[in-house]
C-alpha cells in the first residue's frame, strides 16, 4: 500500500508582527517545522524542492512541498546486555533477559546474538512502526512556537477564555492543510481550519483554501497579498529602482530598510512625493536618518550623490488617484525635517568648546569617571601618538584640538535626537564654529572604522583620534576586569582592538604596538598590559588570516610578538616568498631541531652563550656552517634594516646544504664543554639570524 505524499501548509495568521523580526521569525518558524518532519522521516526531499517562508505583516506561514502522511517503518537493532547475563549456563534464558524482553514488549524470537569485540552480545530486533504526521505535527508546532526567537513575548487571554496563552503577537487563525486534507491540530487556542485572511482593504476577507499548494496563487488574486517575503522585497526593490531611474536619481544604502520595509506592507506599491528644498539646508545625513529611521522613506540623491527634495514612499494601497497617500506622507515628515532644521540652527549658537566643560556631569563609565575625564586622557593620549609618529608640531597641535572637541557633540540637540550622528554633527558644528578643516574632518573620522569592513580615517590626525579613542576604551575598561567572554562583548573591544590593528597596518602607521598600549595604560592602575598585549595578537591573527595568509605562516609572524605592526604585512609577504624556496622545507625542519636541542640545553643547566668562537671549533663541516653564516648575515644586515623582509630571508637559503651537513656528521652535545658551548652557540646564532621577525621553524608544523 503507497503512503499520501502532498504539500503541507502551516499558517498562523496574527496580528501586526514586528517588522525588525519578520523576517528571523518566518525563517526560523520554517526550520522548526521542517527540523521535526525530517526527524520523523515525513519530508521526501528538503534539497531539491526547499520548503518556503511565507511571512507577511500578519502571519507566519511555511510551505512544505512534498510531505508523507506516514513515514516508513524500520528495523532497529538495539544491544540489550551481553550473552553470558541473558543465557544461564544451560543455554536457557535468564531472568534479566525475561524481564527486559517483557519491559520492551519483544519476545525471544526477536533477539540476535552478535560478537563485539571479544565478548558476545544480545541484540533486540525491531520493527518500529512509521511516525503519522498527524499527532507529530501537534508536537512539532508546539515546539516550534516556544523556540521561535521572539524579541518580546506577550501575554493574551483567549476569547470567551479565562485562559492566558503567550506569543509574539495574538494569533486570530491556524491553517494546517496536507494536500486537500486539514490536519486537525489545536495550538495558542486554536483549531487548524482552511480558511486564511486577506489584504485588510484591497482583498477578501476570508478565503477558502481547497488545497495547500493553491496558498500563494489564491492569496495574492484574491486577497491582494503576496505571501513570499523574498517575492515581496523583490517586487519592492524593482519598483523602486524604476522609479528612481524614471526621476533621473539613486537611492544610495538602503538594503536595510528595504528588509524593514518589506515586513510592513503585503502588497507594496511605490510613490513619489517630497519637501520643501529649503530643508536642504539642513546637513543631509540629518534628512536622510529622520526619513529612514521615523519615516520608512526612502531618499533620493542626484547624480553627485547630494540629497533632493523628492523621496519614495512604499505603501500597502493601491489606488487609482494616490494624491491623498502622497499628501499625507508629505504632511506627516514636514514636521520631522522642521525638528532637524530646529535642533541644527540651535547648536550651531553654542560652540562646542564651550559645551566641553559640560560634559563632567555627563558619566562615562561609573569606575572610569565622567565623559570630561574620558576627553582629557584621549587629549593626552591623542598627543603622544601624534608625536610617536614623528609628526610635526602643528599636526600635533591639530591632533590634541580635534580630540578636545572630539566628543562635545554629545551635548547636542541633533545627536540628543540621533545618537548615530555623533561624530557627524561635531564636523559640521566645528566647521561653523571656524576650526581648521582637518581637526574637523577628524571629529567626524575618530569613531572609525565601525566595523570589519568599515573605511578607514583619512588624514594623520584622524588616525591619532581614532588610535587614542580606542585604545583609551581599551585600557579603561581592560584595567578594571571588562573583558569580552565568550561571545559576550557589550562594550564592543573586539571591533575596537581591530580598529587599532588596522589603523597601525593599513595606513602604515610606524609608532609600536608595545608603547601605544603602554601609554594608554598610564591613567590606570593594575598589570593589565600584558592582558590587553595578548588580546591583540588574538586579533591579528584571525585579521591577517582573513587577509588570505595560513595559520602557519600568521604564526610564524606572530610568535614573536611583534611590535610594530605597520611591518607585518611584509613580514608575510617575505614568509610566503621564503616557503616557496626549494631550500624552505629543509630550513623550517632545521630550525625546528635546532629550537628542541637548545630546549633540551636549557633544561640540563646549559648556559647558552651568543657568538660562536670559531677557534674553539674542530670540524671542518661546522667551521664551513661558520662562515657560511657569518656571509649571510653580513649581507642580511642591511636588507632588514631597509625592510627588504623578503631579501633577508631569501640571503639564508644558501645555507641549507651547510646546516644538513653539520646534522649529519656533527655531535653537538659531546663531553667536552668548551666546544659543547660553542656548538650550541652556533646553534643559537643560527637561529637568531633566521628568526629575526619570524618563526620559521612554525612553517614545518
Amino acid at each position: 500500500m503507497s503512503v499520501k505524499s502532498a504539500p503541507l501548509l502551516v499558517e498562523l495568521f496574527t496580528e501586526e508582527l514586528p517588522p525588525k523580526a519578520l523576517l528571523r521569525l518566518g525563517e526560523a518558524f520554517r526550520d522548526l517545522i521542517a527540523s521535526g518532519l525530517v526527524r520523523a522521516q515525513l519530508m521526501v526531499d528538503r534539497v531539491q524542492r526547499p520548503p518556503r517562508v511565507l511571512a507577511t505583516p500578519r502571519r507566519l506561514a511555511a510551505l512544505f512541498p512534498e510531505v508523507l502522511e506516514k513515514s516508513a517503518d524500520r528495523t532497529e537493532l538495539r544491544k540489550l546486555m551481553p550473552s553470558k547475563v541473558a543465557f544461564g549456563p544451560d543455554g536457557a534464558p535468564t531472568v534479566a533477559l525475561t524481564k527486559r524482553l517483557e519491559k520492551e514488549g519483544a519476545s525471544v524470537d526477536q533477539i540476535e546474538r552478535k560478537l563485539e569485540g571479544n565478548a558476545e552480545q544480545v541484540f533486540l530486533n525491531q520493527v518500529l512502526p512509521g511516525v503519522r504526521l498527524v499527532p507529530w505535527l501537534q508536537q512539532v508546532l508546539e515546539e516550534a512556537i516556544v523556540k521561535l526567537p521572539i524579541p518580546k513575548v506577550m501575554s493574551y487571554q483567549l476569547p470567551n477564555s479565562t485562559e492566558t496563552v503567550k506569543f509574539v503577537r495574538p494569533a486570530h487563525g491556524l491553517v494546517a492543510l496536507h494536500g486537500t486534507d486539514i490536519i486537525n491540530i489545536t495550538v495558542l487556542g486554536l483549531t487548524a481550519g482552511r480558511v486564511t485572511h486577506g489584504h485588510r482593504f484591497l482583498g477578501a476577507r476570508d478565503i477558502q483554501l481547497k488545497s495547500a499548494d493553491e496558498y500563494e496563487a489564491r492569496l495574492k488574486a484574491e486577497g491582494k497579498v503576496v505571501a513570499s517575503f523574498e517575492e515581496r522585497r523583490a517586487e519592492i526593490d524593482k519598483q523602486l529602482k524604476t522609479k528612481a531611474t524614471e526621476l533621473g536619481c539613486s537611492l544610495g544604502d538602503y538594503e536595510t530598510l528595504l528588509d524593514e520595509v518589506t515586513a510592513l506592507v503585503e502588497w507594496p506599491v511605490v510613490y513619489m512625493a517630497g519637501f520643501e528644498p529649503e530643508f536642504l539646508s539642513v546637513p543631509q545625513e540629518c534628512l536622510i536618518l529622520t526619513m529612514r529611521t521615523n519615516q520608512k522613506y526612502f531618499p533620493l540623491f542626484d547624480k553627485s550623490g547630494r540629497l533632493t527634495e523628492k523621496f519614495l514612499v512604499v505603501s500597502n494601497m493601491q489606488i487609482a488617484d494616490p494624491k491623498n497617500i502622497i499628501e499625507g506622507n508629505q504632511r506627516v515628515v514636514r514636521p520631522r525635517l522642521a525638528d532637524a532644521r530646529f535642533f541644527y540652527e540651535q547648536d550651531r549658537k553654542v560652540r562646542l568648546e564651550s559645551r566641553v566643560p559640560q560634559l563632567g556631569k555627563v558619566v562615562y563609565h561609573n569606575k572610569l569617571g565622567s565623559q570630561l575625564e574620558r576627553v582629557e586622557r584621549i587629549q593626552l593620549l591623542a598627543g603622544k601618538i601624534a608625536r610617536l609618529i614623528g609628526t610635526d608640531p602643528l599636526l600635533v597641535e591639530h591632533t590634541q584640538r580635534a580630540a578636545w572637541l572630539a566628543k562635545a557633540d554629545l551635548l547636542t540637540g541633533m545627536v540628543g535626537e540621533f545618537p548615530e550622528l555623533q561624530g557627524i554633527m561635531g564636523r559640521y558644528y566645528a566647521q561653523h564654529d571656524g576650526e581648521p578643516a582637518i581637526v574637523a574632518d577628524a571629529i567626524a573620522e575618530h569613531y572609525l572604522p565601525r566595523f570589519a569592513s568599515d573605511r578607514l580615517p583619512e588624514s594623520t590626525v584622524a588616525c591619532c583620534v581614532a588610535l587614542a579613542d580606542k585604545l583609551y576604551t581599551l585600557a579603561g575598561l581592560f584595567s578594571i576586569g571588562q573583558t569580552p567572554t565568550g561571545d559576550k562583548d557589550p562594550f564592543g573591544l573586539r571591533r575596537a582592538a581591530l580598529g587599532v590593528i588596522r589603523i597601525l597596518v593599513e595606513k602604515q602607521m610606524s609608532a609600536s604596538l608595545h608603547d601605544l598600549v603602554n601609554a594608554a595604560f598610564e591613567p590606570f592602575a593594575g598589570k593589565a598590559q600584558i592582558d590587553l598585549q595578548n588580546f591583540f595578537i588574538e586579533r591579528m591573527r584571525g585579521y591577517f588570516q582573513e587577509q588570505g595568509y595560513t595559520a602557519n605562516e600568521v604564526e610564524a609572524i606572530l610568535s614573536k610578538n611583534p611590535v610594530q605592526a605597520n611591518s607585518i604585512l611584509k613580514q608575510l609577504e617575505a614568509v610566503r616568498a621564503f616557503s616557496t624556496l626549494p631550500e624552505a622545507a629543509s630550513l623550517a625542519a632545521a630550525n625546528k631541531r635546532i629550537a628542541n636541542i637548545l630546549r633540551q640545553a636549557e633544561s640540563k643547566g646549559e648556559t647558552l652563550k651568543v657568538n660562536a668562537d670559531i677557534s674553539v671549533l674542530k670540524e671542518p663541516i661546522e667551521i664551513a656552517l661558520f662562515e657560511a653564516l657569518q656571509v649571510a648575515i653580513r649581507s642580511a644586515k642591511p636588507l632588514f634594516d631597509s625592510r627588504d623582509f623578503t631579501g633577508y630571508l631569501k640571503t639564508f637559503a644558501p645555507l641549507k646544504s651547510p646546516v644538513d651537513s653539520f646534522f649529519d656528521k656533527v655531535m653537538v652535545m659531546v663531553e667536552e664543554n668548551k666546544l659543547r658551548e660553542n656548538r650550541l652557540a652556533l646553534l643559537g646564532d643560527l637561529r637568531d639570524a633566521m628568526n629575526r621577525f619570524a618563526d620559521i621553524s612554525k612553517l614545518a608544523a
